[in-house]
């Protein structure tokens, strides 16, 4: 006699979501496509309070997505195995957004390197640098990161700049880090990294083009406010 296994009591309403999904996506509410996509780190449950409640705490889609990982947590159901899924779907976004400028595409205005540093930067609850490394023409040779700090710092040399940009075979360089606490205003430290980097560059035949500071939603270019210590 066969054995018969229980089916999830809400399979049925996942299933017409996804009839729904492939018919009409932008059919579909938010509440619903969040349900969907906890739907695939918790196949057996009902995601809709859960992703009722998300969306509740974080007021949107994109509050969600930009939430720090222990505010995630503090929601209840929100688990472990949710944050690596999280985790992925943020590490595909912020991907995304540097995929353009990967095909050599000019990188040009800091709001082009601010839309870049925020994609993967968005609820990073610590400061990070990261450094745009491009060819002559500003297309992007390379995206890497520089430094991890804490909430209010991020220690990086000069020389770590230049190094990864004569590694690379750059032509110029242009630096971004995040500020957490939501002001973009440089400190005095930024200053004078900046400064330094603006007088060591051209002695090493690089273009220094700038030093991009971001919030969640601002950014700071301190070579357009010729912001220099």
């Amino acid at each position: 006699m066969p054995v018969e296994f229980p089916t999830c009591p809400h399979s049925g309403h996942r299933a017409r979501l996804r009839a729904r999904l492939a018919r009409d996506a932008p059919g579909l509410a938010d509440y619903e496509v969040l349900e969907l996509f906890l739907g695939y780190g918790l196949t057996r449950k009902d995601t809709r309070p859960l992703a009722g409640k998300l969306l509740q705490r974080f007021k949107s889609l994109r509050g969600v997505l930009d939430a720090r990982p222990d505010e995630l947590l503090d929601v209840p159901g929100f688990g472990p195995g949710l944050m690596a899924l999280w985790r992925v779907l943020r590490e595909l976004l912020a991907r995304y957004a540097a995929s353009p400028v990967h095909a050599r595409e000019e990188l040009a205005t800091p709001p082009a390197v601010a839309d870049m540093a925020r994609a993967r930067l968005a609820g990073c609850p610590h400061e990070e640098c990261w450094v745009a490394l491009v060819n002559g023409k500003n297309g992007l040779i390379a995206w890497e990161r520089l430094g991890r700090g804490g909430v209010d710092a991020v220690a990086v040399r000069p020389r770590d700049v230049l190094e990864a940009a004569l590694v690379r075979k750059a032509s110029g360089i242009i630096l971004a880090h995040n500020h957490p606490g939501g002001s973009p205003e440089p400190s005095e430290e930024d200053a004078a990294l900046t400064e330094e980097l603006r007088q060591l560059a051209p002695r090493m035949g690089l273009r220094f083009l700038d030093h991009v500071i971001v919030t969640e939603d601002d950014c700071y270019s301190m070579v357009q406010q010729k912001i220099f210590r």
